[in-house]
């Protein structure tokens, strides 16, 4: 089971869920590339690069496939991205709340602009003192809650997080021109909120998402026998 977070969020985000589906197999989420506690690496964000940044961070933890693979929002295109590279990978897909263009069809808080701007904010100490951004990771169980809200008073992550959401049009065109293997199971699970970063915080919509993993996860453990 792999968990590919929200944009402007990182694995902490994952918190409920990960304890949650941890019950009955192995839950691993990770930060991308530049976000939480990952370094950045020389290279700007470039979509197509995180499916084989992914791969070979499964290969060299000893992970070994099929996965049941779930991202939400720009996660949920990153995260198929995956499973198209990686066909023999993907066991089944969940999406949550996949998204559209940027600002089209899914406007959402923090907006791309605010986002941009985030770093200098941090840097003032605007954000710590306003919880602009932090303010949804309260939901959150300790110690992820404060993480999270460690990490999104950050420059460093934020400068990176920027960069991911300026690429957001990008990401959305190749992973809606993606080819999946035929007969993936693929689940498109929508839950409430238009805060990215609260958005699996919320204690409902994270019994939902694992709600989902889990059925997915027995039903492909029932066509394993």
């Amino acid at each position: 089971m792999v968990l590919e977070a929200p944009a402007t969020a990182m694995s902490a985000a994952w918190a409920w869920i990960q304890a949650d589906v941890a019950k009955t197999t192995r839950a691993c989420s990770y930060d991308r590339a530049g976000l939480g506690w990952s370094e950045a690496g020389d290279a700007p964000f470039a979509p197509e690069a995180v499916a084989p940044e992914l791969n070979t961070l499964l290969a060299k933890a000893g992970e070994r496939g099929p996965f049941v693979l779930a991202g939400a929002e720009l996660g949920a295109a990153l995260a198929t991205l995956y499973a198209a590279r990686y066909p023999d990978d993907a066991a089944a897909l969940i999406l949550v709340n996949p998204p559209g263009a940027f600002d089209r069809r899914n406007p959402s808080k923090p907006s791309a602009g605010f986002v941009a701007f985030s770093p200098w904010l941090a840097r003032a100490g605007m954000l710590r003192a306003t919880r602009a951004l932090s303010a949804g990771a309260r939901e959150l169980p300790q110690p992820a809650a404060g993480v999270v809200r460690a990490f999104l008073n950050r420059p460093d992550h934020l400068t990176r997080a920027a960069g991911e959401l300026a690429q957001w049009n990008d990401t959305i065109r190749l992973s809606e021109g993606a080819t999946l293997r035929r007969g993936l199971p693929v689940t498109q699970v929508e839950v409430e909120g238009g805060d990215r970063i609260a958005l699996l915080a919320n204690r409902r919509n994270a019994q939902d998402v694992t709600d989902a993993i889990d059925r997915a996860v027995q039903d492909v453990r029932r066509g394993r026998r």
